[in-house]
């Protein structure tokens, strides 16, 4: 395939600038725009409303009743003080409901009828109550219906002594789970969202290879910036996606009462988290996208780049897992490896930021990954060039100039980007 002069191509950045505008703004001028902003949304929906379903049918299932049968009297008093208690501590005493003290009346059998729902069955007296239930049920609720019996036996229930309540602000090891904790929800975030977004330069590059606009791309501008506008456009589009997902989970929060002050306070404190959560998304995003566009100029077809993806996926999964176990292994080799390996590195120094309070080494890891961002990119640009270059060596053509190239490319239905 012909190429223009040197001297006729646009300048690196001008050009990157110009591809990264051109696919921005077709993607988000798209109807598939909005669908990409709603698909997160259907399995967070559908895993709400599976798990509300499923909680309801373990409560129901999992409901469990202690069948009293004394005489009416000792069963009356011994409801009234079950329903006291239960006042004071709460759910932990099971309901306690009436059956007909027969004298053929067997615990057992009681129990093996499912229709009953009978976690354990209580007979005898108030000074003797009899406990029946299962190995586990008999020794938790033991102590439970003593305490009821006695409170039952000495007329009115009796009140549990005021416990005055002293609450401290943290201690050292609630405050180092809860950083920790926040350091993986941060990583495993980080790590869904790269993965989701980063693949969208796949479909986009093949798609684009498909009807020669990348031959066309190629012929007018430098390649690096082919590869720098593709992989800021993606970016842009996804920091998009990103402010709309989080104002929708903000706003659902807000609406359920919860705030950041309920959660563990990250070593940097919550505005500079968010802050370098965002740079390690970019440099995350970059990164990956990188080896993405790489793969992506070896595969002609979707089949192809799923195969040939697939091993960066699984290695980027273990990747994610060793710098999930370097969380707790704060200043060791394992960690170090984590924070220097250029993939690995956004998650490590996020989890960092989540239990440790220095600023300064963020400044050194956003350099370092900026370093290896220019390499990945340097790299992918010189595999595609010989990948775009062979398969339109014997297309030939007149070369045509840079008006009639990008007239062409932003004409209606040159490309969806």
């Amino acid at each position: 395939m012909a190429s223009l002069p040197q001297s006729s191509r646009l300048p690196l950045w001008r050009a990157a600038y110009v591809v990264a505008r051109r696919d921005f703004l077709a993607i988000l001028m798209s109807r598939a725009f909005i669908f990409f902003l709603l698909g997160p949304l259907f399995p967070i929906v559908v895993g709400a409303l599976a798990g509300g379903v499923g909680a309801q049918v373990q409560s129901e299932a999992m409901a469990a009743q202690v069948g009293i049968a004394m005489q009416p009297d000792d069963t009356a008093a011994m409801i009234a003080a079950r329903d006291a208690l239960a006042s004071q501590v709460g759910a932990a005493v099971p309901p306690f409901v009436a059956i007909e003290p027969a004298p053929d009346l067997d615990p057992a059998a009681l129990l093996a009828n499912r229709e009953e729902r009978l976690a354990a069955v209580v007979t005898g007296t108030l000074a003797n109550p009899q406990l029946y239930a299962p190995p586990g049920n008999l020794e938790r609720w033991r102590g439970a219906v003593g305490l009821i019996a006695a409170n039952a036996a000495a007329g009115p229930p009796a009140t549990l002594p005021p416990v005055t309540a002293s609450p401290v602000a943290t201690s050292g090891a609630s405050e180092t789970r809860g950083r920790i904790q926040t350091a993986q929800a941060g990583q495993l975030l980080l790590f869904l969202l790269i993965m989701l977004l980063a693949s969208m330069v796949l479909s986009n590059l093949v798609e684009e290879k498909g009807n020669k606009i990348i031959e066309i791309l190629a012929a007018a501008i430098p390649m690096d910036a082919l590869f720098l506008g593709k992989l800021f456009a993606m970016l842009g589009i996804s920091i998009v996606g990103i402010t709309v997902w989080g104002t929708v989970g903000a706003a659902g929060l807000s609406l359920a009462g919860l705030s950041l002050s309920e959660f563990a306070n990250p070593g940097v404190g919550w505005p500079l988290f968010f802050a370098l959560g965002a740079a390690y998304f970019a440099m995350g995003y970059l990164l990956l996208g990188s080896v993405f566009l790489a793969v992506g100029s070896m595969a002609a077809t979707v089949r192809e780049v799923q195969t040939l993806s697939m091993p960066v996926t699984m290695a980027q999964v273990l990747i994610f897992f060793v710098a999930s176990l370097a969380v707790t292994q704060t200043g060791t080799a394992l960690e170090y490896a984590a924070i220097a390996f250029p993939l690995s590195s956004p998650f490590a120094m996020l989890a960092r930021g989540a239990v440790d309070e220095a600023v300064w080494p963020h400044l050194l890891a956003l350099a370092w990954q900026a370093m290896w961002v220019a390499i990945f990119v340097r790299a992918g640009a010189s595999l595609f060039r010989r990948k775009v270059m062979k398969s339109g060596a014997g297309g030939g053509g007149k070369p045509r100039s840079m008006k009639t190239l990008f007239s062409g490319l932003f004409s209606k239905g040159s490309g969806k980007g």
